[in-house]
């Protein structure tokens, strides 16, 4: 019998895309022609943990109860272990921010399911970066196992006083 495929797995763009597609977006989020992107993705600018280095990321924003967060296996992530400051522009304001990241596989599924249910089926694959092997919303535990396997954690971000 031929092994399953995974019930939920990571699917973006290809990374030269992205290169080229970033600084554009980057760009156009801090504009009035970001339209309802501008409430949907935020742009993340910190410096990198060793190197001191400044990095500026376009990545989905997830709103998930009162809370902001990035949900994301890439490795920029790292740059927020044990919390790091991050200036946050969503919805063309900058607000300073904390990020810390979430690192548990089952609280990172919770909040993935979560946000898929409030997207439906097709918007969740779109706007999460993955795909669904199954025409339907995978389970929290279809879920963490992605965050396992993938290494996906949350970085939750809240304002700095």
């Amino acid at each position: 019998m031929a092994e399953q495929s995974p019930a939920v797995f990571v699917s973006h763009p290809p990374e030269r895309l992205l290169h080229l597609v970033n600084p554009a977006l980057k760009f156009l989020l801090g504009t009035p022609f970001a339209g309802s992107a501008g409430k949907q993705l935020m742009v993340l600018n910190f410096k990198g943990r060793k190197s001191g280095n400044p990095y500026s990321i376009p990545v989905s924003a997830y709103h998930i109860g009162d809370q902001l967060y990035a949900l994301a296996g890439a490795g920029w992530t790292k740059n927020f272990r044990g919390g790091a400051d991050a200036e946050v522009l969503l919805d063309r304001k900058k607000t300073a921010m904390h990020g810390e990241v979430i690192a548990d596989p089952a609280v990172v599924a919770e909040l993935q399911h979560r946000v898929a249910e409030s997207y439906g089926v097709k918007r969740a694959q779109r706007m999460m970066g993955l795909g669904f092997r199954d025409p339907r919303i995978p389970t929290v535990d279809e879920f963490k196992e992605a965050c396992e396997r993938e290494g996906i954690v949350a970085i939750k971000f809240t304002p700095r006083t």
